[in-house]
This record gives structure tokens, C-alpha cells and sequence, in this order.
């Protein structure tokens, strides 16, 4: 494990899927992670790459030939590389190998990046394409936070508060794939009150909402975080079912569609990345 701190909080990151594992504020003892009971999902935030979500039959074709991902991709299951730079920032490092290159045949660096600023926590996705071909990738974030927070709270206490008001309609998965279809999603004034039932039938799926900056608050309480991102075309918010966390996922890549070809150039959200080029996206967490 590698830890980062500063005055005001304390972060623990697992080289194993270069997984944000606990986040503390230390003035207050608020744990802010879900602690990754296997009961309900053992994980707590992991990395989505080279793919989000689900392939239509796990596989996808790519110049003639057929591979396959599960859900996710493969990042989430690999060590990376360690770096402490500083007491306040840690950077993990994953490239292409044999395993790799059987189902995703294309050379890459993936780097995540963690640093602390006072009560914010930065989580950098910093991608480099280091072959001679274009790289075709997605990346998504799936960080779990507990809910509730406090003793003597329960979830339906808490509720989800989007930056701005808007029509935000939720994108329905048929077996892990996109729907045709979207459903309103009943964000009064742009908040929503947290339910189990919310996450019954699985992830709440947006696409290209004008929010972006989400607050987890309490009706009882304080404290809570507001969660920032920024150029992330999808948003995933999941669950597990009755579990205590809520996950909070930007996302550049989605799931494939229920009708769609399997071709990875084709994929909805795929990234293009020409060789020797580099890409970066972040989302920062502020604890309050």
C-alpha cells in the first residue's frame, strides 16, 4: 500500500489496479470509501480501462481479428508500477505486456496520478500512446464513497446535488448494454434523494449532462464531499444492491450498445489517440 498525506487528510492507494482503497479527514475521522465489504462488492474504486462497462458478448473486432474483454477491462486486476513522489502525491504506472497485448493489441502507458491539495484529493488519468499505430481506448472512474458517513445516519438521509439544473435523462442497461431508450431521471431542481431502489436495476446512466460538479450531502448533517469533472461525455452513479456506498463514475467510454457492430473503431465514446500523443483527464474530490 502507499499512503499520501497532508494536515487535513490522509489517502491509501493499492498498487493492485492503482486502486484508491481509503481517504480520510483527519480532523474529523470521516472515512469517506466505501471499506469494500465482499458481501456486497469487494471493490472500492477501481480503474476502467482499456474499456468501461460491457462488450456486447465480451468481444470486440479490431482489423480482422476477434478479442475479447470482460466488463471494465483489465486494468483493474494488474499491479502497477509504484512512484512516491512527495508526502502528498503518488504516481502508478501500467504498460502493455504478452497478457495484455492477446486481448487488446495495442501499446500504451497508463498512469494514474493521486495528489493531495488541503481538503482535495486530484486523481489524474494521464494515457501515452507509445507504439507506432493509433491507440483506441476508453477510461472511466468508479470511486465507491460511504453512505452514510456519520453513526446515526441511514442512506435515505443523504441525496446526490448536480451543479446545474437540467433535464437529466438515465439511459436504461439491458444486460450490461446501452438501451435505445432513456427514462427521466427525477432530479428535482437537480437533486436526488439517495434510495436502494434507485440501483435495482442497475447503474444510473447519463450522457453528455451539462453538470460537473456533484455534492453528496445529509439532511442530518454537515459533512459530505463535492465531487469535480470535468470533459467526462458520461456518468455512471451505481450501487450495489442495499449495500452503504454510492459510486460516483465520469467516464470517457461506455458500454456497448444492444444493437451495436462490435467493431472497436465504431464503439460509442472510443478515443483515438495517434501514436506518440498523450491524453489527460482528472476528477477531484473536496472533503468537507
Amino acid at each position: 500500500m502507499v499512503t499520501i498525506e497532508n494536515e487535513k487528510l490522509k489517502a491509501v492507494i493499492s498498487p493492485k489496479g492503482a486502486e484508491l482503497q481509503s481517504l480520510v479527514n483527519k480532523e474529523t475521522g470521516i472515512e469517506y470509501m466505501w471499506g469494500g465489504d465482499a458481501a456486497h462488492w469487494s471493490k472500492h474504486s477501481p480503474v476502467l480501462f482499456p474499456i468501461v462497462g460491457t462488450l456486447k458478448n465480451d468481444t470486440y473486432f479490431y482489423k480482422d481479428e476477434v478479442y475479447h474483454l470482460s466488463r471494465h477491462g483489465f486494468a483493474r486486476e494488474r499491479v502497477f508500477l509504484k512512484d512516491q513522489v512527495s508526502m502528498e502525491e503518488a504516481v502508478f504506472t501500467l504498460t502493455q505486456d504478452a497478457d495484455t497485448l492477446a486481448v487488446y493489441p495495442f501499446a500504451f502507458v497508463l498512469k494514474l496520478r493521486y495528489q493531495l491539495a488541503d481538503d482535495k484529493l486530484a486523481v489524474i488519468y494521464e494515457v501515452c500512446n507509445s507504439g507506432y499505430d493509433e491507440l483506441l481506448f476508453s477510461v472511466g472512474a468508479h470511486p465507491a464513497f460511504a453512505v452514510p458517513m456519520v453513526d446515526g445516519t441511514d442512506y435515505a438521509d443523504y441525496f446526490l446535488q448536480f451543479n446545474t439544473i437540467e433535464t437529466l435523462s438515465r439511459w436504461k442497461l439491458e444486460d450490461g448494454l446501452i438501451a435505445n431508450h432513456a427514462v427521466p431521471l427525477p432530479a428535482e431542481n437537480g437533486k436526488l434523494a439517495l434510495q436502494h431502489q434507485l440501483f435495482y436495476e442497475d447503474a444510473i446512466v447519463l450522457k453528455n449532462m451539462q453538470s460537473n460538479q456533484i455534492t453528496i450531502g445529509c439532511t442530518k448533517h454537515a459533512h459530505g464531499i463535492h465531487f469535480h469533472f470535468d470533459d467526462f461525455p458520461f456518468f455512471g452513479i451505481w450501487a450495489a444492491k442495499d449495500a452503504d456506498f454510492v459510486c460516483l463514475e465520469p467516464w470517457c467510454g461506455i458500454a456497448d450498445g444492444v444493437d451495436h457492430n462490435q467493431q472497436l473503431k465504431d464503439k460509442e465514446g472510443i478515443i483515438n489517440l495517434p501514436a506518440n500523443a498523450n491524453w489527460q483527464r482528472s476528477w477531484t474530490v473536496e472533503c468537507f
